[in-house]
């Protein structure tokens, strides 16, 4: 028999951990106490400020952290978080938080806070991303994608403490996104506290790698590529949490995760597979939501061929868009037109369709210079996201399309995800395949973090284009909270990028969670990662 270090992992330390404190008579087993979450991937860090990575804020953001704000109903609406109000001066330039007076920061084996959150919490974690020369600026690199693509330093000039719960932001010009960005996964708080702890002991680093946060769990073990193990806050400020242990058991196999969840070793499973027989099965659910995503193929525009728009429109016209949503989603997606969904309310109907027709992608690709075509490589992803199932599959089909134009397409696929991600920043690709997932229902988090200049200085979305006339109509919308203005900017907007092809749009997809039966509560949300405060097990 080979040994599992997961089982082994469950059935003996974990074990003496949940039955500590139990008398003979309330000893529950462990099953009921503790939810195995089969994820896609290993996190980059365990601090979603300096990634926007699906698999990290998944494992993050909701689980060990709070926002000032958050997104609450339905309807999408900003409410309190460790906030618990909001003002706005009526010139859109201050804004001034009133906070919670009882929320407590984890308590952990290697971190035991003296006090509670306060304003020198919140101005140390946007701080830290604001000012260049803050102590912890350059800790883990010095990145913080978000933030940077929206330009948060030029939008932020101030923030202040007025008193211990009240913090105020002085802004450079009225932002109708702002607070939407401060509910963000990746706008958490830290403990500053903790933080000097770590610069005591020349140890800064650990703030990104053994998190100390406000929310529902606390970090307890990580090892790389096999688990992470998560325990309940026994002092989580809004509800008791009822599980006691949440694991992430790194499943990057989509038929490995599959095939734990029909033996019962894990409870929920990301991005599964075999749709109809998990449907078969009277124990399981399929669980699905319809996502604010955009599954993409990006261009490398720095570099030539695909610093020719000619090259990128002759490639858009030879992409079957159709075959992709069949195989690759199987039907479970609509074809994107746009780098938003339909479903926002800045999508426009008259923005044309791309046009699949290779009589006109030859004829574009003579035009464009290239009348023999070229040899291109093509980098798909390691991993299953919402925005794109099977990046592999994606790319075959895509090799097969441009075939037809003359173009030879080299498939990379060797990386592992982390070393992919920072592959692309650096610029090491031609063309990729990659995607978004909105963190806010504003539009804004479509266009500014894909393809603002600043988003395009930091090489996360694979496409290094920049467009001042864009980044002028972005801004426009972003100073007016006029709808039918914003509306005509990000038309404008829109406009632009048909007519300059940095990235193809490929599909909006739903994204799918498959669970035991005894599992209840809503895990997935149309944007953003997921949250399991709400997941029990009955």
């Amino acid at each position: 028999m080979s040994f599992n270090p997961i089982i082994y992992f469950l059935t003996l330390p974990f074990l003496s951990i949940l039955l500590q404190g139990c008398n003979d008579e309330d000893t529950t087993l462990l099953s009921t106490k503790s939810i195995i979450y089969c994820s896609e991937g290993s996190p980059e860090g365990f601090n979603p400020q300096t990634v926007t990575s699906g698999v990290t804020t998944d494992a993050t953001s909701n689980q060990l952290y709070n926002r000032l704000v958050a997104y609450n109903g339905d309807e999408h609406e900003i409410s309190p978080s460790l906030a618990k109000s909001w003002h706005i001066t009526k010139d859109g330039k201050k804004v001034t938080f009133y906070l919670r007076k009882d929320v407590e920061f984890h308590h952990t084996s290697y971190f035991t806070p003296s006090r509670k959150l306060n304003a020198e919490d919140v101005i140390f974690s946007f701080n830290r991303i604001l000012n260049v020369e803050h102590e912890y600026h350059e800790v883990s690199g010095g990145l913080y994608p978000f933030f940077q693509s929206i330009e948060f330093n030029s939008l932020v000039t101030n923030i202040e403490k007025i008193n211990e719960f009240t913090v105020r932001f002085t802004l450079s010009r009225p932002d109708s996104s702002f607070l939407a960005n401060l509910a963000t996964d990746f706008a958490v708080i830290l403990s500053a506290e903790y933080a000097q702890y770590l610069s005591e002991l020349d140890s800064h680093q650990q703030i990104d790698l053994l998190p100390i946060g406000t929310g529902p769990f606390k970090y307890k073990e990580y090892r790389a590529g096999s688990f992470i193990r998560y325990l309940a806050n026994e002092n989580y400020w809004q509800k008791k949490i009822d599980i006691e242990q949440l694991i992430f058991d790194i499943t990057p196999s989509n038929t490995g995760r599959l095939t734990k969840l029909l033996a019962k070793e894990c409870d929920i499973v990301a991005y599964p597979i075999a749709h109809k027989k998990i449907i078969e099965r009277p124990d399981l659910i399929l669980n699905e939501i319809t996502s604010f995503n955009i599954g993409y193929l990006g261009f490398n525009t720095n570099n030539p061929p695909f610093n020719n728009k000619l090259v990128r429109k002759a490639i858009s016209y030879a992409i079957n868009k159709e075959a992709i949503i069949d195989t690759v989603y199987f039907g479970k997606a609509e074809t994107a037109h746009t780098i938003i969904p339909p479903t926002s309310w800045a999508y426009d109907a008259n923005i044309p369709k791309q046009e699949y027709s290779i009589t006109k992608a030859i004829s574009t690709l003579n035009e464009a210079g290239y009348p023999n075509g070229f040899t291109m490589n093509l980098w798909a992803m390691p991993i299953q996201r919402p925005y794109n199932p099977d990046a592999l599959t994606m790319a075959k089909l895509i090799a097969n399309d441009l075939k037809k134009i003359g173009i030879t397409v080299n498939i990379i696929h060797k990386y592992e995800w982390s070393t992919f991600l920072q592959l692309i920043t650096e610029g090491q690709h031609q063309a990729v395949l990659l995607g978004w997932t909105a963190d806010h229902p504003d539009p804004d988090n479509f266009f500014t973090p894909l393809l603002s200049c600043p988003s395009s200085k930091q090489g996360r979305t694979g496409t290094f284009w920049c467009s001042k006339e864009f980044d002028k109509f972005i801004s426009q919308s972003l100073q007016t909270t006029d709808l039918n203005k914003r509306k005509k900017y990000y038309k404008n907007a829109l406009k632009i990028i048909e007519d300059e092809v940095p990235l193809i749009p490929i599909a909006h997809s739903k994204r799918f969670q498959a669970r035991d039966k005894k599992i209840s509560g809503q895990l997935l949300k149309s944007f953003g990662g997921i949250n399991f405060v709400e997941v029990n097990k009955n």
